[in-house]
């Protein structure tokens, strides 16, 4: 009798767009996505019970985690780490990081070719990575960058790719389902700390930045 498919939870929130995926194996068996701004409730854990139930999984059958790890929101990424990060540690398995940024280009169906994948960084700033999709799931050709908003159309000229994004013509979002085209390379890939684990935010918080340029001081030193 041949063993279950690998049960993995994806959870992503690195916009103000939540996601959250059950896969058997490489197939996605549920997804739920849900708004993580202006809500008076905190949806993405209600949104990974529903999944998990729409599976057919219960949370004892997850094998493993994995995390959208930015850049990104602030806010939003923190509670997708947090419940990531509980969900793994109470299930004693494993929890896997992967780019937000590969999310918008794996997360929908998108013909092969190549794509420069962008997330608003604010202050006219953009996060950038560049990808191709091919037969064999997706790789990076081009690393992780902060760029200025305005040069985001000329780097994805230069790779001769389009630019996808919340905000590009290419209008995506991180997807959490997009763990499915990256399951081959996380057979081989190394499981975070838990204990030490945080997203790549990207940038500091907007009340931090301002409480320090109010007070003109690091708030570690507070």
């Amino acid at each position: 009798m041949s063993a279950s498919p690998l049960v993995t939870l994806a959870i992503d929130a690195a916009t103000y767009h939540g996601s959250v995926a059950v896969l058997r194996g490489a197939v996605v068996a549920a997804e739920r996505e849900v708004a993580m701004r202006g809500e008076r409730e905190e949806r993405l854990m209600p949104a990974v019970a529903e999944a998990l139930t729409a599976a057919g999984a219960g949370v004892g059958e997850v094998g493993r985690v994995v995390c959208g790890g930015g850049p990104g929101s602030f806010t939003s990424l923190r509670i997708a780490a947090a419940i990531a990060k509980g969900i793994a540690a109470a299930r004693g398995v494993p929890l896997y990081e992967v780019p937000s940024l590969a999310l918008i280009v794996a997360g929908h169906p998108l013909p092969m070719g190549r794509y420069l994948a962008v997330l608003d960084a604010m202050r006219e700033e953009a996060y950038v990575t560049g990808y191709e999709r091919t037969a064999a799931g997706l790789r990076e050709i081009a690393p992780f960058a902060l760029i200025p908003q305005g040069e985001v159309a000329a780097r994805a000229q230069a790779l001769g790719a389009r630019a996808a994004g919340p905000a590009e013509r290419e209008a995506l979002w991180p997807q959490a389902r997009g763990v499915a085209l990256l399951a081959s390379a996380l057979e081989g890939a190394t499981p975070v700390e838990l204990a030490s684990w945080e997203p790549r935010y990207g940038r500091l918080a907007e009340a931090q930045v301002r409480w320090e340029r109010e007070h003109g001081r690091p708030l570690a030193g507070a």
